[in-house]
């Protein structure tokens, strides 16, 4: 492995870089979007147990919004639900787009490896080109071994590139679906509060008669 390595000449480093970066983007994006961290569970029904029971304070706010991105947006619609439906839809959806921002860190990145690695496999291939036609000038064509290494740097150096681009191309891809879909539950979950809050809860909330049915609107 270092032979071939080596035999790829310096560009091996700079994409030997981006592997690494590559796979660690993309082992920390797989942990970071799973849907229990991102949507826990039951999440919806605990915040309509505390309105419920009239513990929407700051205290509990501050624990939803430190639970999950959905949290957050939760909390933001809460803290601000004395607000106009206008508003309120306002401050929901721009708190969204900071966690969505979130959301999708370091996949730019991930997405200029996988672009930047088979160009950078080309420049190899250019560099040992060059390497086999100055052999070719200065010792000509009768022995091959002065061809090779030019030869297998070009090779190396674009395999190399291709091993690294194919595999962070996917990942890209993959983990950028699995972000829009979260994107969707967390639009439909806070369309569900942003309408709880000025009319009705929503159907899968079970509310007893004389409870709280949205933060600040009691049944009787």
């Amino acid at each position: 492995m270092i032979e071939i390595i080596q035999a790829g000449g310096w560009l091996m480093l700079p994409i030997i870089l981006c592997s690494i970066v590559a796979v660690a983007i993309t082992l920390e994006r797989i942990w970071t979007l799973q849907r229990r961290r991102v949507l826990p569970k039951d999440m919806t029904m605990r915040v309509w147990d505390w309105a419920r029971d009239r513990q929407l304070d700051q205290k509990h706010l501050a624990v939803l919004a430190a639970n999950s991105p959905m949290g957050r947006v939760l909390a933001a619609g809460l803290a601000n639900r004395h607000q106009s439906r206008y508003v309120l839809k306002e401050i929901v959806q721009d708190t969204g787009r900071h966690v969505v921002h979130e959301l999708e860190r370091y996949l730019n990145s991930l997405g200029t490896i996988a672009a930047v690695t088979p160009l950078l496999g080309l420049l190899g291939t250019v560099i040992g080109m060059v390497k086999v036609f100055t052999a070719i000038t200065t010792a000509g064509v009768g022995n091959p071994g002065v061809l090779a290494g030019g030869i297998s740097e070009a090779l190396i150096t674009t395999a190399a590139g291709l091993c690294v681009a194919i595999p962070s191309l996917i990942a890209y891809r993959y983990l950028r679906g699995r972000v829009d879909a979260l994107v969707v539950e967390m639009e439909k979950e806070a369309m569900k509060l942003v309408d709880a809050l000025h009319g009705t809860p929503p159907a899968d909330v079970a509310v007893a008669p004389g409870r709280v049915t949205a933060p600040g609107r009691t049944t009787t």
